[in-house]
């Protein structure tokens, strides 16, 4: 194996260049990202520095609770993020939403982990959090943009829906369209992803494994159980958000109680 190339704080420094080639182009053009350049730039290096030294602890204790405790906080800090995303006040959908992201999340998980992998004991952290962290930042992107799609759609088409409740249709059959379109919008990411991989772009994960010496076929094998991995589990809580969410949107007689 090749050795391993260490980045020096001097050349950790040295990227910083991109990021002030992009506020560069954001002044020129007053593009109005200054701002969120720098916010962007910081939290990055403070919250993957941090993340650093807790993998490191978290890595040597091999405790089965706090390998939990870690899960469970990055999906409660995922469903905060899709919530400052989507701005719905009357429609609750927090709850469902981080319920169904922790039971399938972890499901998705577990069956990567433990039986396509093939760890011991399943909660291996090592494998267990990046393979969560990797579920829960492509199906919580997913989950927003559906869970977005959903409401704005049904305040567009409320005439549509009301038209097909007054002819008889029950909740699901006067906003199916509208359900197929929101799980269809979350889905097309990760599917693109697929068309594109090892011909387009080269996956994080799997550009990580190479530049730390890992074999390119062994790299190549993860890297396929992840972008199946990542479609299913987007699947899975798309579908079930969908529903749970699209039932909160009528009132006990199936009439629609979202409002303009």
């Amino acid at each position: 194996m090749d050795r391993i190339i260490d980045i020096s704080l001097p050349q950790l420094l040295l990227a910083f260049i991109l990021i002030l080639t992009a506020q560069g182009a954001s002044f020129v053009y007053r593009l109005g990202l200054n701002r969120d350049i720098w916010i962007g730039t910081i939290r990055t290096v403070s919250q993957l520095f941090l993340m650093g030294y807790a993998l490191t602890f978290i890595f040597g204790a091999r405790n089965l609770w706090l390998t939990l405790g870690i899960f469970v906080v990055m999906v409660f800090s995922a469903i905060f993020i899709i919530r400052g995303r989507v701005k719905e006040k009357q429609i609750p959908y927090e709850i469902p939403t981080f319920l169904t992201m922790l039971s399938s999340y972890f499901l998705t998980a577990l069956f990567v982990s433990w039986v396509v992998i093939g760890t011991t004991p399943w909660w291996e952290p090592r494998y267990f959090i990046p393979t969560a962290g990797m579920v829960i930042g492509n199906s919580m992107s997913a989950l927003a943009i559906s869970i977005e799609r959903l409401f704005s759609q049904m305040r567009q088409q409320r005439d549509v829906v009301e038209m097909k409740l007054c002819l008889g249709a029950n909740y699901k059959e006067a906003s199916l369209d509208i359900f197929k379109g929101a799980v269809k919008a979350g889905m097309i990411p990760s599917i693109n992803a697929m068309m594109g991989v090892g011909l387009v772009f080269i996956p994080g994960m799997m550009s990580g494994q190479i530049l730390a010496g890992t074999d390119p076929l062994i790299a190549i094998r993860y890297q396929i159980v992840v972008m199946f991995m990542l479609v299913g589990s987007t699947a899975i809580s798309t579908i079930t958000v969908m529903h749970i969410i699209r039932r909160r949107c009528f009132g006990q007689s199936e009439e629609l109680i979202l409002t303009q």
